[in-house]
């Protein structure tokens, strides 16, 4: 009987002890489970600021590169300011010598202030000629094919053509007033390249057709931005 007595007892420590065990790895198991998300989670946020800090000194690298590029671009400005061939170019002796370029290569697609240039200025005034047709293309794209009024700001890559707007016109008369047409043309403060010219005999004058383009550049928005790092 005491035998017996002590063989169960044997097999309840040993029942005992496995419940002990198996308690004891349940919770070293959970233990280390937590262990191992928690330190996923903590591998993860820190790349993630990694990411942030690298972005953030990447902007304050430009910024500093930027910043360290106004003091040339104001004394390139001044120097400009000096300039006697663009200070000849004013178009009113009150303007500033800077504003002669950003007049040569307006920031806008406008196709029908150069028309009107074109015939109020340009080709205007000339003894002997007389204008037979203009035409100015409107910007495609940019202005209403319609009015030739200037649309919603299109965003122009810095990789493509410098953009531009195309026009024809016809002029008639003798050889000086042809010359003088043309001598116009290459000292207006618009940059103007001739792309084809024709001119025709018709008894004593002369019919000269022009086709040619002027250049503009669209203008650049300098702003910060708030950019989103995704983890």
């Amino acid at each position: 009987m005491a035998i017996k007595n002590a063989a169960i007892r044997k097999r309840t420590q040993i029942a005992k002890a496995n419940r002990t065990m198996f308690v004891w790895v349940a919770a070293v198991s959970v233990v280390f489970g937590f262990a191992v998300v928690g330190s996923i989670f903590l591998a993860q946020k820190i790349f993630f600021n990694e990411k942030v800090l690298a972005a953030k000194n990447n902007t304050i690298a430009i910024l500093n590169k930027d910043n360290s590029s106004v003091s040339e671009l104001e004394a390139q400005v001044r120097v400009l300011d000096t300039n006697q061939a663009l200070a000849s170019a004013k178009a009113k002796p009150t303007d500033q010598t800077i504003q002669v370029i950003l007049d040569a290569l307006p920031s806008d697609a406008n196709s029908l202030a150069l028309g009107a240039s074109l015939q109020n200025v340009l080709l205007n005034g000339i003894s002997g000629l007389s204008l037979q047709s203009l035409q100015v293309d409107p910007v495609a794209g940019v202005e209403s094919l319609s009015t030739g009024a200037t649309a919603a700001p299109t965003l122009v890559p810095t990789d493509t053509a410098q953009p531009q707007i195309t026009f024809r016109f016809s002029v008639k008369g003798n050889e000086a007033a042809l010359k003088e047409a043309l001598t116009r043309l290459e000292r207006s403060i618009r940059a103007i390249d001739i792309i084809s010219l024709t001119i025709e005999s018709q008894g004593s004058d002369r019919l000269m057709t022009v086709e040619a383009r002027a250049f503009y550049e669209p203008a650049r928005t300098v702003q910060l931005k708030d950019k989103v790092i995704k983890s």
